[in-house]
Parts: C-alpha cells; structure tokens; sequence
C-alpha cells in the first residue's frame, strides 16, 4: 500500500510522481511563508469579489494563489503581513467586504475615487493597524460608522464626497492620533464635536453641520482649516504678521541662494548625515523646493501615488507650468541603504543620458525627506500595458512590444558598455520598463542599479531584485554582473510575448511549470509556440518575430552567465545579424542536457523499481 493507503497501481507514472513530489519540495524550501491556506488572501479575494472587479484587473488577485503579498497594489512588511492595499481610481462599483476588517496589520486603506456604493461596514473597526483611511469620491451612503473610533492609530481619515448622513460619531473626536479629517461634500448634519476642530487639518464644508457652542456665530468660515488653533483674534493677528514676515524673509533667502546658484550649474552638494560633504555632478538638474513638490502633488495624495518601489512611492505631479512629473519619495530614507540608493540613483541617472534610459529631471532633499523627480510617462509601464489595463483601453500591439524589445536592448547596451564606470541595472523587467506618449520604451528605477569598475566582470553585494527574474548565479553567490541583466531581460522578453508573469502559481492547477522560463521551453520542445502567445493580441503578431524573440529570450536565459550574449549582441541578433548560429549552438547544448537528465531519470526509476520488485520476490517466498 501507498501513501494514505492508496494501492500503488502498475499504470502510474511514477517519474511522474517523483517530479511533482520535487516541485512541491522546491516550492516548500523556497517560499517558507506560503501555508495551505492564508487568511488575508481570503480577506483580500473577497474584497475584489465585492467591489465587481471587471476585464484584466487584479488578474493576479488569485484564489488559489496563497501568499497575497505578490499581488498587484498589495504591500507587505518582513513578515508577510498586508500592510497596505492602494486601489484608487480603478472604476470599480461594488460594495465593501467585511472581511476587509480581518486584516489586522492593515496600515494603508486607499480606495478614493472608484464608484463604490452602500456603506462602510462596522468591521473596519476592527483595522487595530489603521493609520490612513481614504474612501473619498465615492458613492458610500449611510452612517460614519461609531467603530472607526476604535483605530487608535488612525492619523488620516478621508471621507469626502459621498453621500453619508446623520452626525459625525463623538468616538472620532477621541482618536487621539489623528492629525487629518476631511469629511466635506456629504449630507451629515448635527453638531461638530468640538475636539475635531484641534486637528490639524480638517474639512466639513458642503455638510448641515453646525459648530457648536463654541463657535456661536455662523461656522462657514470655520468648516475647513489646516494647521492651527482657534485660541483667539489676537493670535490670528499675529500668526497672520508673522507668516507675512516670514513669506518675505523666505523670499529674501530664495533671491540669495538663487543668485550663488547660478554661479554652480554644474555641481550640487548635498550634505549626508555621519559623512563628510560628498560632491554629486548633475549637470542642469534642477533642485526642488520640498513645498514646490508638495504642491505638485497635492500633498503627496494617496490617489496620485503611480506605484511603490524598494525604497519608497511614486506619485504623480503637475507643476505651476503645468509640466507632468512623477515623484519618487524615499520612505526609508533613514534605514540601512535608504541613503545611499538616493546618491546612488541621482549620479547614475545625471551621467546615463540615453533617449531608452528614464532622464531625471530634479530632486529634493530635506532633513526628513530625499525625493526624485522624472518626467511623467503617460502610458506608465510595459507590465501595466500587459495586464493592468482597464477594459477599453487599448493593448500593447506587435509592433509595440518590438520596439520595446529593442528599445530596452539599447537602454542596456548603453549602461553595461558606453559609461565608465558601466553600470548594472539589477532589476531589469516589465515592471521598470516606461512608455512615453508614442509608446517609446525607457529604462527606469535604478534604485537597485550598481556602479561597477571596468576592471572588475562582477561585484558581491546583497541580492536585490524579483523572484523569477533573478539570474540563478546571483541568487546563489550574491555575485552580479551585467549577464545579470541580460537574464533579467530575457525573462521581460517572455512576459512582452506571453503577457504573463515571471511566477504564476496558478499554472499548477494545469500541471504546468510555475516559472515562466521553463513553461515556455516546454512549449518550445513541443513545437506549440502560437500556444505561448498573449491572447489579448488575437493572433495578430508576425510568427518570424516570435520565433526570434522566443530564441533570444531562450539564448539570454542560460543557467550560465558565460554562455549568454552581450547586450551588444542582442541588439544586433534583434536586427537580424549572428542570432542562427548562437541558436544551432544552443539547441545542441539543450539536446544534451535533456538526455543526461533523462538517463539519470531513467536510472533513478529503474533503482525504485527493482525495490518494488524485490519486495515482490519477498512476499512470494515460501514461509
């Protein structure tokens, strides 16, 4: 008898059997944080189950796909809890789930700006973790619910533009954290519990609210105020005086800073705390004001925020001459690295000037705060053409996906053998690779990128990067180099032709390879390319191109560094010169690799066979 009991019949494939067991095995040593069942996840589907999630979006918010904290707009901490779930704007129209209630390490609630109906459910209450709460700009109706009194974390609570009604609850008034409540535009009516007005910053214009005994006279003027207190005229008066005083000293201090500036275009200091003065050559880039950045995004509003990185968000901005921009805010800046990917960045960005490389336009840095700030790319990211887009919206073409193809080709081509010291993006996928308005590809997020010194092929450092584009060399030893990239490369040409993910856990429900890599090498041996192709092209693709991407990608993908190509290489295979001679070499490689692990296959079954058999002999013997 088998495992459970089960007979262990003649017919099953026990090769078979012993590669799934492998599969599991590898699954369960690789990803310790994955259980049967994950209650988040369930929390989480849920959700997008309510909120009528249509067409492509939140494809990866899988069911069966346990460990949530891979899931698009979905942030965890260290320990794999959910800590954050951003889904602004996305045009949803359901209700919200209790079971979002469950998410006990929750930090960052943002559903602004969707269409979402009925009310808020008590069981966010239960969100102990709360620190930001935003559900303006919806269709929400009902009551403020009294339990939100309960996030005793809670600092921002938005609530703006919907349809509540009845009074605000006197259990908000004594969350003792909050520092800003926006509550205007809705149809709540009553008294303003007094204590609300202490905030620092508060809304409730466009409501029936009356101020209380308090405030005896009519309360219009005082329905929306930041900063400050109510304690007299006088004070009013002179806070008034003193903010004049102030404009014109700060503007004085502008005119003089301005002019010593004008004076060393070529350079800036930036000062680093613990270091001595560190000099940063930047060209013409231009240093920004933290109140200019502050504006632009409307004080960091968790609607504009783009996407979240290593080391912290980006948002969305317009500047006063109306030029788009996309902010990167360090989060972390004070943690170990936090630092240094700022310098990092900001050298390599100001001296790799490339029409494929993202061009950096400015930065910030304050005691408390290191920002970036790079044009704003309209169509956002190849991987958010790919799977991302609302219905409607039109998909990445053929030809599209060609230029992307070479375009990040070029990009890194530049970086790895134009710039001394060349550099090494370490991250290279669809994700980090931006699209402006004529859907030309640059190379973007070189926060993990590392400057490396001609003389050396390859640096040790931390892992840094994504699962299933990481090059097994560098997951193994640490040690990158720019074939380093070129694996990740070859994995971004894969999701470009398939349209999916480096890792997709629900291909095992089909008995198909979770990494997307070995999926598609399968499907190359069985001579099933069309089969790889994203179906949202409709089969319209040039199938020469695809056996030439799929080849470069297969030839860029080679467990040894030494044996892929250049990016030099690359682009030139992409146009078309040395890539049937790299392939026939590659092919014979393959073959050959397949049949020493077939005759160690067949070595191992024949090993576990003659077990069976012999117990068979034994069970036949006289007794």
């Amino acid at each position: 008898m088998g495992w459970s009991g089960m007979e262990v019949r003649p017919e099953w494939d026990l090769g078979k059997m012993r590669e799934l067991r492998f599969v599991v095995l590898v699954l369960v040593i690789s990803l310790p944080c994955f259980s049967a069942s994950d209650p988040q996840g369930d929390a989480l589907y849920d959700m997008k189950q309510k909120l009528n999630v249509t067409g492509g979006q939140l494809s990866d918010w899988n069911q069966n796909q346990v460990n949530p904290c891979t899931w698009n707009s979905v942030i965890c901490d260290n320990n794999n809890n959910v800590v954050q779930v951003t889904l602004a704007a996305r045009g949803f129209t359901g209700v919200l789930s209790p079971r979002i209630g469950e998410l006990q390490y929750l930090s960052v609630l943002s559903l602004a700006g969707n269409r979402i109906t009925g009310t808020v459910p008590e069981e966010f209450g239960n969100l102990s973790s709360l620190t930001s709460l935003d559900l303006e700009d919806n269709l929400l109706v009902g009551e403020v619910p009294a339990s939100l009194g309960n996030l005793s974390k809670l600092t921002l609570l938005i609530l703006s533009k919907n349809n509540f009604n009845g009074s605000i609850p006197d259990s908000i008034a004594n969350i003792s954290s909050l520092t800003d409540i926006r509550l205007a535009y809705n149809n709540l009516s009553g008294q303003i519990p007094g204590s609300l007005f202490q905030v620092a910053r508060y809304n409730f214009s466009g409501n029936h609210l009356n101020c209380g005994p308090n405030f005896p006279h009519s309360c219009a003027s005082s329905m929306s105020y930041q900063s400050g207190s109510h304690s007299s005229k006088i004070g009013l008066i002179l806070g008034t005086v003193g903010g004049i005083l102030g404009l014109l000293i700060v503007g004085a201090l502008f005119l003089i800073c301005n002019a010593r500036r004008k004076s060393h275009l070529r350079e800036v200091f930036v000062d680093v705390a613990g270091e001595d003065d560190r000099r940063i050559a930047v060209g013409q880039i231009k240093r920004f004001a933290w109140r200019e950045l502050q504006i632009a995004t409307d004080n960091f509003n968790e609607r504009n925020v783009l996407g979240q990185g290593g080391f912290g968000k980006v948002y969305k901005g317009v500047l006063p001459d109306a030029t788009k921009i996309a902010v990167k805010r360090l989060t972390d800046y004070d943690s170990p690295g936090g630092e240094a990917a700022f310098l990092r960045e900001v050298e390599l960005i100001s001296v790799a000037v490339h029409r494929n490389l993202l061009r950096l336009i400015g930065f910030c840095t304050t005691q408390t705060e290191r920002l970036l700030v790079y044009p704003f790319m309209q169509n956002l990211s190849v991987a958010c053409r790919l799977r991302d887009f609302k219905p409607g919206e039109p998909i990445l073409d053929w030809p599209s996906r060609k230029r992307v193809a070479i375009g990040t080709a070029r990009g890194l081509e530049y970086l790895h053998e134009h710039c001394n010291p060349k550099i090494i993006h370490r991250d290279v996928k669809a994700a980090n690779v931006l699209l402006d308005e004529d859907f030309e590809p640059v190379v973007g997020d070189f926060g993990l990128a590392k400057l490396v010194d001609v003389q050396k092929t390859s640096v040790t450092t931390q892992v840094r990067g994504t699962m299933g584009h990481i090059a097994p060399e560098y997951l193994s030893t640490g040690k990158s180099s720019e074939r380093t990239d070129v694996f990740g490369y070859g994995i971004m040409l894969l999701e470009l032709v398939t349209g999916q993910r480096a890792i997709d856990f629900s291909r095992l429900e089909e008995e198909e390879d979770v990494l997307l890599l070995d999926h598609v090498k399968k499907l190359q041996r069985e001579g099933e390319l069309d089969s790889i192709v994203d179906n949202n092209l409709n089969q319209n693709y040039d199938s020469e191109d695809l056996e030439m991407i799929i080849q470069i990608a297969l030839l860029c993908t080679q467990a040894s560094p030494e044996d892929r190509p250049s990016m030099s290489e690359v682009v030139r295979m992409l146009e078309g010169e040395g890539l049937a001679e790299r392939w026939e070499e590659w092919q014979h490689v393959e073959v050959t690799r397949r049949q020493e692990y077939e005759r160690m296959q067949r070595r191992f079954d024949w090993g576990e066979d003659s077990v069976y058999n012999q117990e068979a002999i034994e069970l036949s013997a006289g007794r």
